[in-house]
């Protein structure tokens, strides 16, 4: 069971990269981004939900494995913090990289409640809620992007 949660909160081990795990782990959003964008919104938010789930389960989990709660290899809750920034969103080039670079502005900056959920909320829902929290933010600039210059996306 414990490589299946270490595969899982690991995004299929990209959490093991020697340097910037949480722009490696944020990487796996792309490929998904493109699945779930074909989905339509019904799709999209189910398949958001689950994955939702698995991040706090297995970050949970992984946290007490490596027994540190916000371990560097645990990289699912990018994978959600960046599916939240491009959420129901067509899948275009411009959108993904958009979106990588605004969650991972927002992820690193922490702009509260993220830093409140990842100095105060010590287990797996802290872990992936202030990456929620980023997406969210991420995903308010992505659209006042696509707004701003539609022939962008």
């Amino acid at each position: 069971m414990n490589k299946i949660i270490l595969f899982l909160a690991t995004n299929a081990g990209l959490g093991y990269a020697p340097v910037a795990s949480g722009t490696f782990g944020t990487l796996m959003g792309i490929p998904v981004f493109y699945l779930l964008a074909s989905l339509g919104p019904a799709g999209y938010g189910a398949w958001w939900l689950i994955i939702l789930l698995l991040a706090f389960w297995s970050a949970d989990k992984a946290g007490k494995i490596f027994a540190v709660t916000d371990d560097g290899r645990i990289v699912i809750d990018e994978l959600i913090g960046y599916l939240t920034a491009v959420a129901f969103l067509p899948f275009s080039w411009a959108t993904a990289i958009a979106g990588f670079l605004l969650f991972r502005f927002f992820d690193i900056i922490k702009v509260w409640p993220a830093s409140w959920f990842d100095t105060q909320v010590k287990n797996g829902f802290g872990v992936v809620m202030d990456d929620v929290v980023a997406g969210v933010y991420a995903a308010v600039c992505l659209r006042i992007l696509i707004q701003l210059w539609p022939p962008l996306f």
